[in-house]
């Protein structure tokens, strides 16, 4: 059954998801989950903030899954709902990078990669929260400039401008040119 399920085509698991099917909705978070991580851990900048902002995320989705009109893909909307409980997550506390809340670096040099990583993170939590949200979405997230204008309820050029901002502000960061 499990084998059948894997190759739904999305919009049929969003369907039965929002009929109340456990397993149809595990497949679409499973599908999804790599990128949901990344979006609630690098606009909540911990581990811990992220748990819960990606378990309220998941239980948002679940319960407003018959609210999903299909207007944009189911990832998008996954990805706004993650970003949102990440804000609001991120607006408890204020923002604090545990340096040990790094993504596992894919193979090459492992030093190397988490040093990258941490000096990342670190040059993140530096931004304002508008750009690191805007940038987060974009990078990690991999939205369209107007799925991130949407989702922001900002125009497209505010959303240009909010990363080429984090673009520079990062490069300074992490002083390169």
């Amino acid at each position: 059954m499990s084998d059948l399920l894997d190759e739904r085509p999305e919009a049929d698991l969003v369907q039965a998801a929002a009929a109340g099917d456990q397993q149809a909705f595990r497949e679409l978070v499973g599908r999804h989950r790599n990128k949901l991580w990344a979006v609630c851990l690098r606009i909540a900048g911990n581990r811990h903030d992220a748990e819960d902002a990606l378990q309220e995320a998941l239980v948002a989705a679940w319960r407003g899954l018959r609210t999903f009109r299909g207007d944009a893909q189911f990832s998008t909307w996954m990805y706004r709902i993650a970003s949102n409980a990440a804000i609001a997550q991120s607006k408890k506390r204020p923002l604090v990078v545990d340096p040990d809340d790094r993504d596992l670096p894919a193979p090459g040099d492992f030093a190397t990669d988490v040093v990258v990583s941490d000096r990342i993170e670190q040059a993140l939590a530096t931004l304002p929260e508008a750009f690191r949200v805007t940038f987060v979405l974009r990078v990690y997230g991999d939205l369209s400039y107007q799925e991130i204008a949407d989702h922001l309820s900002i125009p497209v050029q505010t959303v240009r401008s909010r990363l080429n901002r984090a673009k520079k502000a990062l490069a300074a960061e992490l002083g390169e040119p």
